[in-house]
């Protein structure tokens, strides 16, 4: 559309760049009248501000976003973000650790959890093995 900001077209090429143009495509199949404002805020906020910074990689925010995600219980997200780390250069061992940090300062319910969903995750795209995941 013509009227988007620069703000969101850089929001869009990072969105791209970490989720998969998949995922975005689909988020914005799905998009309607009632929640347009809504992509536009994400693309925009999280998107073209938060995740756009020069101030840490695109890795570290991975590792920050999977740790926030999993201590506030959001498992949809954690399963997105964890499967993102394949562009974002998180590597399992990373997911691991942050996920450690869960356990101590957010709980172990919460990190038992989320160590769950990145299992399965990282299994279902080959970056764990069959006994790495315990499936």
């Amino acid at each position: 559309m013509s009227d988007e900001s620069p703000k969101y077209r850089q929001g869009m090429v990072t969105r791209r760049s970490v989720l998969g143009d998949a995922h975005v495509d689909g988020a914005l199949a799905r998009q309607t009248a009632f929640d347009a404002d809504f992509q536009t805020l994400i693309t925009e906020t999280a998107w073209g501000d938060l995740w756009s910074r020069p101030g840490i990689s695109r890795r570290e925010r991975s590792m920050l976003t999977i740790a926030l995600l999993a201590a506030l219980g959001h498992d949809e997200e954690v399963a997105m973000h964890v499967r993102a780390t394949a562009n974002t250069g998180a590597s399992p061992a990373d997911i691991r650790e942050a996920l450690m940090h869960v356990a101590v300062y957010a709980g172990v319910p919460a990190a038992n959890r989320a160590f769950r969903i990145a299992r399965e995750e990282l299994a279902k795209v080959g970056r764990v093995t069959r006994e790495e995941s315990g499936a």
